[in-house]
């Protein structure tokens, strides 16, 4: 069924193919998998306007030195979240929502510095619902791995490497946790867990989930990304979904949410009318079974545009 005030909706699909910040390779064909699991004729048959900005450039691992170990290619993740900054605060600032289709979880960086910036502007602010298996509030004194992508939720929220923090181009953090939750944590390293508390986000885990259910827990979730928020960013990575469901991602925990517990949260997130950027990442069509990972990230897309069942 068509929401009606789709119509008045545009959305740019934004490429970020960017694999260096993960262990594992091929999350760089992101973008494509979303394209060929047809994520334009989707959303249009949705009535909302869709336009495809292409891929932003992204470096090859094997062209590039690592470098610091503790911030494995810091330079070229950087350098691509600065970029990726620029096009969305761009795309917003024109009254477009962007979806960003990754690519590793890093690029959350560059997206959600770019939707603070927009709203820096009107002097308003942002809330943020992240969707996410692991907490990725690592940063290079308590990653276990160095790779990147396991610490921009920090970032985001004010904690880590000076380098990686001002790609936000200005003081304070992108998003301010009292405004910030993350849902379906259930891999969280030793180290990390001082982060998570430090940035103050909501972090619901597997057991409130199963404790409270998904109602609940995304009213929980609504409140602190609504408090006194003008839109919200919503963050998904598609590890947070059960790997029965969603097998093609880089890290994969077993006990994720289910498919129709992820559609409900995707249909709260729609009825704020709040939703004002989006990012679908971690998807490895290495790693999946007939495009079914990206499939479904297309479906849980529509849901969060407004596709009702009547």
């Amino acid at each position: 069924m068509i929401n009606q005030k789709a119509r008045t909706k545009k959305v740019r699909i934004i490429g970020a193919p960017l694999d260096l910040g993960a262990g594992h390779r091929g999350v760089d064909m992101g973008p494509s998998a979303f394209r060929v699991a047809e994520i334009h004729l989707a959303v249009r048959a949705l009535g909302i306007a869709v336009e495809d900005f292409g891929d932003i450039e992204a470096q090859v691992a094997e062209t590039r030195d690592p470098g610091n170990p503790r911030l494995k290619y810091l330079k070229e993740i950087r350098a691509m979240c600065v970029t990726l900054r620029n096009v969305v605060a761009k795309t917003m600032d024109e009254g477009v929502i962007p979806v960003v289709l990754g690519g590793d979880h890093s690029i959350a960086m560059g997206t959600i510095a770019g939707v603070a910036r927009h709203f820096r502007r009107r002097r308003e602010k942002a809330g943020l619902v992240w969707f996410d298996a692991h907490a990725d509030a690592n940063t290079e004194h308590t990653s276990p791995t160095g790779n990147i992508h396991g610490m921009p939720m920090a970032v985001c929220l004010g904690l880590g490497a000076k380098d990686l923090l001002s790609i936000y181009d200005a003081k304070g953090p992108m998003i301010d946790g009292e405004r910030a939750a993350i849902i379906g944590l259930r891999s969280v390293d030793m180290l990390e867990r001082a982060n998570v508390a430090q940035v103050g986000i909501g972090a619901f885990t597997m057991r409130h989930l199963d404790e409270r259910g998904m109602r609940s827990v995304m009213e929980a979730a609504i409140q602190r990304a609504m408090n006194g928020a003008a839109g919200i960013h919503v963050s998904i990575d598609l590890d947070a979904v059960d790997p029965e469901e969603a097998p093609g991602v880089g890290t994969p925990s077993p006990g994720g949410i289910g498919y129709r517990e992820m559609h409900l949260a995707m249909e709260m997130l729609a009825d704020t009318n709040r939703v004002s950027s989006v990012e679908l990442v971690e998807v490895n069509p290495v790693l999946d079974r007939a495009n079914q990972t990206a499939k479904l990230g297309v479906e849980l897309l529509c849901s969060l545009l407004g596709k009702k069942i009547l």
